[in-house]
């Protein structure tokens, strides 16, 4: 079974070939003269840090809380910014929270048990400002945004965000240092709120966007029932489930919700059907180390809460934050044991891409919209169908195998971008019995990204 999105198909080839729209003007670079920037600019109001190069735009805001505060790739922005609090800085508060948006460093065990559960709200650790600091610029950019020494939960956080100039990727190095003298054990997590309402719409008149959508694997060994673990909200929730191919999705709908996984796999992926734009975050999970909670990914819709009043009648809250369309995809780290000054780190990485209406899972170098289809033809050729949202520019290589296993050679058959998702439908004429044929990505520095799909040949039954 597949899962398709519900908005815009993803258009076929109208010749035999691979048919990719033109790359805009900025990705044609000439060979080795890529470079990436690190500037101060004004964001939306805010004295902000723009990192960049010809792919993609960073924006981080230190003064609130040390956030990235948007990632523009190909002209898309992803995250969602809270047009309320825009432009403005507010002094921390252990009585309320401003939700500013963007990306985040936060601490899990969250609640107000006791001194080992961090209450939240917009004190030192979410609304400190940040110092900044320039690593570099040039062939690579890297940025160090570091908190302030945080007395409640004993934590000061740092963080390093990289872009090279040839691509999109972008790297995280989250650090948090124990600053008291005594032992301390807390998760890092990363919060990231992507902006689900329709694209374009003005802030005042935001639209719901409904074909935004999130997938990670769920762990078929899995300690929660159903896979997934509702901490909030609606047990039985439709926009929620677990597919036949073992991938946890949620589509949003504006309605609040938490939603915790104990996913192995290392990656979620995040994908607006509306502008078939995607975004792929990854992480290293740690299978020796206890996670809070057990949980490696966390997905909240935002939307209003259904809480019973003291008659026992269910109603929606007027939670002014509950307005806002936005999903928060919250990667965690393992649990932290520091010791007097010890440190622990967590390194993430993001790849923007294109998506289409189908999406089924991620690869090291793309995601497939469209899964590989290899069809044996009547004339003894071979036809290719399928479509990928890649992240590295590059050239796709066909592997082609025989029954036995043994190579009949590769075959060059399409230049792709990760601004223009590559949609493949080519004949090809082997040069001998195909079986099995593999996709690869090898990138523009002549690095092989890895198999993007591996498929046998489907023939007749009369072969």
């Amino acid at each position: 079974m597949f899962w398709r999105l519900s908005g815009k198909s993803v258009a076929a080839a109208t010749w035999l070939g691979i048919m990719l729209a033109c790359y805009p003007a900025w990705t044609q670079m000439p060979a080795g003269s890529a470079q990436c920037r690190v500037e101060s600019v004004d964001y939306r109001g805010w004295q902000a840090q723009q990192v960049s190069n010809h792919w993609v735009q960073l924006i981080a805001v230190p003064q609130n809380g040390g956030r990235l505060m948007q990632v523009t790739f190909a002209g898309h922005p992803y995250l969602f910014v809270n047009p309320k609090f825009a432009g403005k800085y507010l002094p921390p508060s252990s009585t309320e929270w401003f939700n500013y948006g963007g990306d985040k460093l936060w601490l899990l065990p969250e609640g107000n048990n006791d001194e080992q559960h961090w209450p939240g709200d917009s004190d030192v650790l979410d609304d400190g400002p940040f110092t900044f600091r320039k690593v570099s610029e040039g062939k690579e950019c890297e940025i160090e945004l570091t908190g302030p020494s945080d007395p409640q939960t004993g934590i000061q956080f740092t963080r390093t965000i990289r872009l090279d100039a040839d691509s999109p990727v972008i790297r995280f190095h989250a650090s948090m240092k124990n600053i008291t003298g005594h032992r301390l054990q807390w998760s890092m997590q990363s919060v990231s709120q992507y902006d689900t309402s329709v694209s374009g719409s003005p802030a005042t008149t935001a639209q719901m966007n409904r074909d935004f959508w999130t997938f990670t694997p769920a762990n078929p060994a899995s300690s929660y029932l159903n896979r997934y673990h509702v901490r909030f909200g609606q047990a039985q929730n439709p926009a929620v489930s677990v597919r036949d191919d073992d991938l946890f999705t949620v589509h949003y709908v504006h309605m609040a919700a938490e939603l915790w996984l104990d996913s192995t796999d290392g990656w979620l992926a995040v994908v607006d059907g509306q502008t078939e734009y995607a975004m792929v975050e990854r992480f290293e999970y740690d299978k020796g180390k206890p996670y809070p909670g057990k949980a490696s990914v966390i997905f909240w819709t935002n939307g209003p809460e259904v809480r019973l009043n003291p008659d026992g009648n269910p109603s929606l809250t007027a939670d002014p934050d509950a307005s806002p369309y936005y999903l928060e995809a919250e990667l965690n780290s393992p649990m932290c044991d520091l010791r007097p000054g010890e440190s622990c780190s967590f390194d993430t990485e993001w790849f923007p891409t294109r998506s289409g209406n189908e999406f089924h899972g991620v690869r090291d170098g793309a995601i497939v919209i469209r899964p590989l289809r290899a069809k044996a033809l009547d004339s003894g050729k071979i036809i290719l169908s399928a479509s990928f949202g890649v992240f590295y520019s590059g050239h796709l290589i066909a592997h082609f195998y025989d029954e036995h296993g043994r190579s009949l050679g590769t075959e060059p058959i399409a230049d792709v971008s990760p601004a223009t998702a590559a949609v493949l439908n080519r004949e090809i004429t082997p040069s001998g019995r195909l079986a099995r044929v593999s996709i690869h990505l090898l990138d523009d520095s002549g690095i092989d990204r890895g198999p993007l799909q591996e498929v046998q040949v489907t023939r007749t039954n009369a072969e």
